[in-house]
């Protein structure tokens, strides 16, 4: 590899350096702790000058001098935007300042034309002339092969993620990282917000359940951004993996400048791409991390509405079901009794009775004693609840248990557990997880 002084200065810069860089290091005074949403509503002025500066942005801002003199393949999808809205890929191919060589698509694709748990085959992209590698599902191995295939030096991943273990993006990350390890690659980070912000929650993945909708042992919202999470992945668990081999000084993560855990992302100034079909808003992406949940029962999880994720219900439930969560008062959550009619997935067609969550005050939700909650009173007013089985899977039939990462949180809701009893039952392993994570956190903050 060539030019590695000037790139290591750029990066220093920018203050990524250490993983555990103070927030001072990153330049400029931090956001202060964002409230609730009684606040004046943005002018078309202030939506033009963000808040926060993405990696992506700092990193064209400089005219893409880190990448210079490198191969470079890109890993990302729509949400690979800058500030202007214009794609990374897109100026990067224009500039003339970077090789690139080719992007390298994830679930959905490269400009997401697919829908859940599909992908974009490899093509030749017509408005840049690069491959576009299908990357959807490929392990370590396979990244080192498409690396190859595509020589290239220099690996940059950009993709909004939503902060949940079992959204696949990270562990498309992961399998690059691991893939740029084995092959002696440079692997770039280049760093967004997280919009669940950086409060950890929810139970441990267990090894006998990690699939790829939870690769390795982190909490299911992990409270990290990509940037944070790889660091933290290569710092502790890669060389499971590898045997040895890990990035090292091989892994750069170009920070953001003026974001922290407590701001939400209506406050960033960003735009919103939505990183996948039925993650259209930021609100979604708060819920997500709990609600998904419903995916590993018989219950619509909202997929085929307008408001997948905040909208559950099933054809058999009734205004019962919306009562008992509303009287939970949830924090940062106001409940609505919903009937929904799906377009595609569950019950499509089937008019379905259920809740709508909204989100009041994006810096207090808990996604995951919220879906809890909702668990336990399903289970206990909906007719016909029930958890989904995978018959692909007869040694864990439930897909519930890989969403969660253990029988644990499906054995208690049968049992009758209460809400405080569930969720008490993960917090020694999600402090554990806290203190791990700790050297690897960049920007302070959390939420309550």
């Amino acid at each position: 590899m060539t030019g590695g002084a000037s790139r290591r200065g750029f990066l220093g810069a920018l203050g990524a350096g250490a993983v555990a860089a103070p927030a001072a290091a990153l330049g400029g005074a931090l956001p202060a702790a964002a409230g609730t949403r009684d606040r004046p509503v943005r002018t078309g002025t202030d939506r033009r000058r963000p808040r926060v500066t993405t990696g992506a942005d700092r990193l064209a801002a400089d005219g893409f001098a880190a990448l210079a003199g490198q191969r470079v393949g890109v890993i990302t999808n729509p949400t690979g935007v800058l500030a202007d809205l214009r794609h990374e890929v897109d100026v990067m191919a224009a500039s003339g300042a970077v090789d690139l060589r080719a992007v390298f698509g994830p679930e959905h694709g490269f400009r997401g034309a697919a829908q859940a748990g599909e992908s974009e085959d490899t093509y030749v992209d017509e408005r840049t002339g690069v491959t576009i590698y299908d990357a959807y599902g490929a392990g370590a191995e396979d990244f080192a092969r498409l690396y190859a295939e595509a020589d290239v030096e220099t690996v940059v991943f950009d993709i909004q993620d939503v902060g949940a273990r079992f959204y696949t993006y990270v562990w498309t990350m992961y399998d690059a990282m691991v893939g740029a390890a084995l092959s002696g690659r440079r692997f770039v980070v280049l760093d967004r917000p997280n919009p669940t912000g950086g409060r950890a929650r929810g139970p441990m993945m267990t090894d006998p359940f990690r699939t790829f909708v939870g690769n390795q042992r982190i909490v299911q919202q992990h409270g990290m951004t990509v940037g944070e999470l790889a660091a933290f992945l290569d710092g502790e668990l890669i060389t499971e993996q590898t045997g040895g081999p890990r990035l090292g000084d091989a892994l750069e993560v170009v920070p953001m400048r003026g974001w922290r855990g407590d701001l939400p992302f209506e406050d960033t100034g960003l735009p919103w791409v939505p990183p996948s079909p039925n993650v259209p808003t930021p609100d979604v992406a708060l819920v997500y991390a709990g609600t998904c949940w419903f995916e590993g029962t018989s219950m619509s999880e909202g997929r085929g509405t307008t408001t997948p994720f905040q909208t559950v219900g099933s054809p058999r439930a009734d205004w019962r079901w919306a009562e008992a969560v509303a009287g939970y008062d949830l924090p940062g959550l106001g409940v609505r009794e919903a009937y929904f009619t799906p377009s595609f997935s569950k019950h499509a067609g089937a008019v379905c009775a259920g809740l709508q969550l909204h989100v009041t005050d994006p810096t207090r939700v808990d996604a995951l004693t919220a879906a809890t909650a909702m668990l336990v009173e399903a289970r206990r007013l909906v007719e016909g609840f029930a958890w989904r089985r995978d018959a692909w899977d007869a040694a864990r039939p439930y897909w519930v248990d890989k969403l969660s990462g253990s029988t644990r949180l499906r054995e208690m809701v049968d049992a009758g557990a209460s809400v405080a009893d569930i969720t008490a039952a993960w917090a020694p392993e999600l402090a554990a997880f806290e203190e791990q994570r700790r050297p690897y956190l960049r920007y302070g903050g959390g939420r309550a």
